[in-house]
Formats: C-alpha cells, sequence, structure tokens
C-alpha cells in the first residue's frame, strides 16, 4: 500500500498529528504536498537515482519530502538538525546530493552550509536564508497531480558517527519501480506488533534517524495515523498517549529512563492504557529499567535489534523477554551467526561479532573498504555488534567491538557496567569508556551525569562505587568516576562515545559528526 492509495480511499483520514500544536494533515493533504514535491524535483531536473539531502528539524513538510522523493525514485539523504555547517558539508558532499532543503529554524547553519554546497540546489522551509529560494515559493509553481514517471525511491541515511565519521547506508532502488509496492518493514510491523490502519503511532525521535522515519512512513503505508512530537518530553509523552488514544509507539532506553523518574505521582496523571505496543530498539536496555517498563505498562513492550543497513532484523515479546531477560529475540528476517574473528561461526553461549545471512544487502557509500570489513568469507554481514545465541536462539547483546575496554590483558564491555550504574536513584545518564594507564594498558572510567550536579562529587562516587560492587566483578569496577552536566548523547539515544574517549586519550580536535 502507499499514502497515495488511502488518499483516494480515506481522502479525509488524518495521515500526520503535530504533538505540540495539533496541526494535522489528511492523507489528501500528504498525497497533493508530495506530489509537488515530486513535480518540483522533476522540474529542476532530478533523474531516477539522483540524490536529495533534507537538514530539518521535526516538521510536518518532513513527509511532503521524503514522500515525494520516494515517488520520484531519488535516494533521499536525511541530515541531523544536530550538526554543524561543516559536518553537514561532509555529508551533502559524500553522497553528491544535488539539492538540499534545510529549515528556516536551522539558519544559523544554513547561512554558513551555503557557500560550502557551491552552486548545489538550495531551497529553505518557514523563512529566509541569505543565498537560499524560499521553498513555498517553488512548490506554488507545481501542479499537485502525480509525475508522468513515478518510480519507487528509498532513503540513504548516515550512521549517527558514535565511532567516527558517519557512514552512508546505501542499498539498490527498489526492485518493483511500483511506489506503492510494500516492502520488508511493512510486513513486520503488520505481522509482529499489529500495525495496519486503526494503528495511532506516536514517534517521539528525530525524523532525521532510521527507525523514526522508516516506521512513521509504514504506518502511512498501512494508513494509520502518526502523531510526530517535534521534542520529546517524558510527562507531555504520557500526556499525548492519553489525549489521542495511541496504541503503538517506538523508543529508546533513554526515553525509558526519563519516563521512570519521573514522581510517582506524575506518572500515574496520565491514561496510557490505549498503548498496546510500545516498541524500543537503537541501543541495549537495562534489564532493570525494563522489567519497570513492564510492570508499570504491561506485556506491550516490544524490542528488535537492527540496524539503518538492514541486513537482518530480530524481535521479542515482554512474555519472551521475561523468560530470556536480555535478550533482544529471535530472528524474524535473516539468519543470525555469531563468529569468531576469523569469521568461523561460535557454539551457542560463546561470544563473537553477530552475522547475519540471507537478509537485505548494502554497502557503505564511498567506502568499500568498510563494505568489505562488514562481511565473512560465508557473505554474511555485520553491524560490529558483539553477542551470543542461547540454546533456544534467542540472541543477547554484548556491546559494540569498538567500545571494548582491554585492561590487563582482559576484555571489558562497557555495557554491563553502565546497566548498574544507570539504576542508581541519582544517576540521569552514564557512559563507561576506556582510558589510557600506564600500567594496564586501558582504565575502566565512568563518566556520570548526577540527576542534581550539586550532588556529584566524592561522596557520590564512593556511592556508585559501592552500588557497582555488590553486582560487578572486580575487573569490572570503575578505576574512576568522573561526572559532567551532560553526556554527548545523540537524540536517538546513542552516545558519541568516540568524543568521550578522544577526552581522555588527548584529541582535543574530535566533534560530533
Amino acid at each position: 500500500m502507499h499514502p497515495s492509495v488511502h488518499a483516494k480511499a480515506n481522502p479525509d483520514k488524518p495521515a500526520l498529528i503535530v504533538a505540540e500544536t495539533g496541526e494535522t494533515w489528511s492523507y489528501a493533504e500528504l498525497d497533493r504536498r508530495a506530489n509537488r514535491v515530486a513535480q518540483l524535483f522533476r522540474a529542476r531536473d532530478l533523474a531516477v537515482g539522483d540524490t536529495v539531502a533534507y537538514f530539518l528539524d521535526n516538521v510536518p513538510d518532513y513527509f511532503a519530502l521524503t514522500w515525494g522523493a520516494q515517488r520520484a525514485g531519488l535516494f533521499y539523504v536525511c541530515i541531523s538538525s544536530k550538526l554543524t555547517a561543516p559536518e553537514a558539508h561532509y555529508i551533502v558532499e559524500d553522497s553528491g546530493a544535488k539539492l538540499v532543503v534545510a529549515s528556516a529554524a536551522l539558519s544559523h547553519v544554513a547561512e554558513r552550509l551555503g557557500p560550502m554546497i557551491g552552486d548545489r540546489g538550495k531551497l529553505v522551509l518557514g523563512g529566509d536564508v541569505d543565498g537560499w529560494e524560499r521553498l513555498e515559493d517553488a512548490l506554488a509553481a507545481q501542479p499537485d497531480t502525480p509525475i508522468a514517471d513515478e518510480r519507487a525511491g528509498i532513503d540513504m541515511l548516515y550512521s549517527s558517527g558514535t565511532t567516527g565519521r558517519p557512514k552512508g547506508v546505501r542499498v539498490a532502488l527498489p526492485e518493483d519501480p511500483n511506489p506503492a509496492a510494500g516492502n520488508v518493514l511493512m510486513q513486520l510491523a503488520a505481522g509482529l506488533y499489529g500495525f495496519g490502519p486503526d494503528s495511532i503511532y506516536l514517534s517521539p525521535a528525530p525524523m532525521y534517524h532510521a527507525a523514526p522515519l522508516r516506521w512513521s512512513m509504514t504506518v502511512h503505508r498501512l494508513g494509520g495515523t502518526v502523531i510526530m512530537m517535534q521534542h520529546f518530553d517524558p510527562l507531555a509523552a504520557l500526556a499525548v498517549i492519553e489525549t489521542y488514544r495511541a496504541n503503538c509507539s517506538q523508543w529508546v532506553p533513554t526515553h525509558f529512563v526519563r519516563m521512570l523518574k519521573l514522581e510517582p505521582d506524575m506518572r500515574a496523571r496520565h491514561d496510557i492504557s490505549s498503548m498496546k505496543a510500545a516498541i524500543h530498539a537503537a541501543a541495549p536496555c537495562p534489564i532493570p529499567v525494563k522489567e519497570a517498563m513492564i510492570e508499570w505498562w504491561g506485556p506491550v513492550i516490544y524490542e528488535y535489534y537492527a540496524g539503518s543497513e538492514g541486513n537482518g532484523f530480530t524481535s521479542i515479546t515482554s512474555a519472551q523477554w521475561l523468560e530470556h531477560k536480555g535478550s533482544v529475540g529471535k530472528p524474524a528476517y535473516g539468519i543470525a551467526h555469531i563468529c569468531g574473528e576469523d569469521g568461523e561461526e561460535l557454539p551457542p553461549g560463546s561470544e563473537g561479532l553477530i552475522y547475519f545471512e540471507g537478509g537485505g544487502q548494502f554497502e557503505y557509500h564511498n567506502d568499500p573498504g568498510k563494505t568489505a570489513e562488514a562481511r565473512n568469507a560465508h557473505g554474511w554481514s555485520t553491524l560490529g555488534d558483539i553477542g551470543r545465541l542461547d540454546e533456544d536462539g534467542f540472541l543477547y547483546l554484548t556491546d559494540r567491538k569498538s567500545f571494548m575496554i582491554i585492561s590487563g590483558g582482559v576484555n571489558i564491555y562497557p555495557q554491563e557496567i553502565e546497566n548498574r550504574i544507570i539504576t542508581h536513584p541519582r544517576v540521569a545518564d552514564v557512559a563507561v569508556i576506556g582510558a589510557p594507564d600506564p600500567e594496564m594498558g586501558e582504565r575502566v572510567v565512568a563518566v556520570v551525569q548526577p540527576v542534581d550536579m550539586a550532588e556529584a562529587g566524592p561522596a557520590l562516587a564512593d556511592e556508585i562505587t559501592a552500588w557497582c560492587r555488590t553486582e560487578l566483578s572486580g575487573v569490572k569496577m570503575p578505576r574512576q568516576i568522573d561526572f559532567t552536566a551532560e553526556l554527548p548523547r545523540h537524540p536517538t539515544g546513542k552516545l558519541y562515545k568516540r568524543l568521550l574517549r578522544d577526552r581522555y586519550w588527548g584529541n582535543k580536535e574530535s566533534r560530533i559528526v
């Protein structure tokens, strides 16, 4: 299915609601706007297989632009609204985008970005930026009917750059040129989580990220309603569920942590009984956090493991998770394997790199070396995560291979330590990294964001150390606890751990990219 199909069958049905303002687009309105966008792309000589880039905050026009590109056979690149001009410029250049659309709300960056991208097309939404053409004026001259040569396009999204330069994940244009043809995610959403025309889907995260964008567009394919939050706030999210009777949603563990740290009376203020499928992904969820969410919301918490690369997908229900705590589920798309450094499969219970067989094919744009590194001799592909499979075939994540700490010759994975520290009642966020140590090679350092920065100091550090000692072995104990007012965390929940490491390893030039 496709929003254009729903625009004919149910033109007045809400396709999109902005949580903060109540602004609503019907399917008919979404269809008209997307058609104008596709017409504009053709008028600007963008042909099938060309690339456009969007540098936007969470605005309704995100969907007009993405659906317009999707039905014009284009690759559309969604750039993080948190980037600087040089960082955005890198992605524009690397992707080969021929046209860039930016929000006027990001004018402080767009003003610097404009001269960097030269004679590429530059359109600005919602205001004026020197050197940029107003998108609204460009669209006004376009008809709202379909282009003559509609063809299915697809996103080309960039990694969040938590371990280095962002990587563009490029897959081929869909084999079926029909924009209304189905896809794997549509099948998974409907089959695993019951998504369909009655779905009222709450998306509390930035649309430039893979999961919010793809799942919201999947809801549009299925004829449901997307409620887009422009900015996440834990209490506001609960209010939105009650107001719109949202019945499905997607989160990251940091959202759960922030909601759970609300005062009990605030958590009980809103009726969330309409929620039937609260899905989370993007980062491992500490076991106590997920236990608390299931206790609070009931057995409606679902989890999956996947990446922008689309090479595999695992899923787990609340009931399954309670029997396999810490697992991210069994494969629903692709076959999972755990392999050693030689690329050969390891037996159940062994930790190693997670590979998928038979899933989607991808490449890292302009980086054949990274593409090759992501595959083994069997042709299976990996995202670089470490994990294990149990005897029942359930997958457990250990950590990113690149985050591993080697102290005194012992491999230490930070995630287990972070999962313990985040459950401390006076900790808002935490990152564990390896810092240089003359004797051990690396020492374990916990960088803690306290709930109240005024409490930061030796007493809280001692309390956190005691908290860790009850569950962690000596080798995993932080040898150093530092405090910070805020960790460099991506809005999607991923942590820019590279930035923290660089501070301790002496790289003063590191920036978030």
